[in-house]
């Protein structure tokens, strides 16, 4: 039996991709979410709508957590055939915390978090597996000022270690207020777009890695979902979470030994976005 996991599954984006996934994939449906209670209240939900998902406890700001949940798949079912990391955080727009509180918190789990969860469940991959990241159009190379940045961020021999060190360097720049002069964004939402601009670089490494494993055909790409109607955008988006779920579910459900996208990044109407040059297809 194939399975499927998503990561932040109990509410928005995620809950919609459990439940296109329930809907379209010959295969077990995992749920995860950090809040047990929630994530039965999700499971319990879709079930009503005569879906079957399946609930497993996952935090991937935690190691234990990480190590429980693929010690599970790996004895219940051995691999897994499509990974959605989904789960991540936003400030508001108005949140009054220091900008270097937010910088590291946002980072730790949206970039650093996402990047345990990969080290940890990737090795459980099958051939032919799916990963789908979610970035956002926050997460596009010309979120970031900086021409030397953009340079390293776009180099074809970035490694997961440079760009981690890249991820570190904005926040300890913010923590001194220094991230400007260093080539960094400063916007409302600056935080929130670095860290998916290390995601959406992080997708293009991942790719290049799993092109060279042993195991046949695993995809990787990043996904834009939309401006969505969601608590993370106090609910101004205009899109509806199963419309959000879109381009993650297609990327998600790619056959076998597909030419392409792989390890693109995404835009909400399905479309492959040149990340170094542009242009982004609209405002979201």
């Amino acid at each position: 039996m194939k399975v499927a996991v998503v990561t932040g599954g109990n509410k928005g984006i995620g809950y919609a991709i459990v439940k296109g996934l329930c809907e379209k994939y010959e295969g077990l449906v995992y749920l995860t979410a950090r809040d047990v209670g929630r994530g039965e209240t999700a499971v319990a939900e879709l079930k009503k709508l005569g879906l079957e998902p399946k609930f497993h406890q996952l935090d991937i700001t935690d190691q234990e957590s990480l190590d429980s949940f693929r010690d599970f798949i790996k004895k219940e079912h051995g691999g897994i055939d499509i990974l959605v990391n989904n789960a991540a955080i936003a400030y508001k727009i108005n949140a009054t915390e220091p900008f270097g509180e937010k910088a590291e918190k946002t980072l730790y789990v949206n970039y650093f978090s996402l990047l345990k969860t990969c080290d940890t469940l990737f090795p459980l991959l099958c051939p032919h597996a799916r990963v789908v990241n979610l970035s956002s159009s926050a997460g596009h190379l010309s979120r970031i000022p900086g021409d030397e940045l953009k340079k390293k961020l776009a180099s074809p021999t970035l490694t997961i270690g440079q760009l981690s060190e890249l991820m570190k360097d904005f926040i300890q720049s913010a923590m001194e207020n220094k991230h400007q002069q260093k080539g960094w964004p400063n916007f409302a939402y600056a935080a929130y777009a670095v860290s998916k601009v290390g995601v959406s670089a992080l997708t293009f490494i991942q790719q290049r890695a799993f092109d060279a494993d042993s195991r046949e055909d695993i995809v990787v790409n990043a996904v834009h979902p939309g401006y969505v109607d969601t608590d993370m955008t106090s609910h101004m988006g205009p899109l509806t979470i199963e419309q959000g779920a879109d381009a993650p579910l297609y990327l998600a459900l790619l056959p076998d030994n597909v030419k392409s996208p792989r390890g693109n990044y995404i835009w909400c109407n399905r479309e492959i976005v040149d990340w170094i040059n542009g242009p982004m297809p609209g405002p979201y």
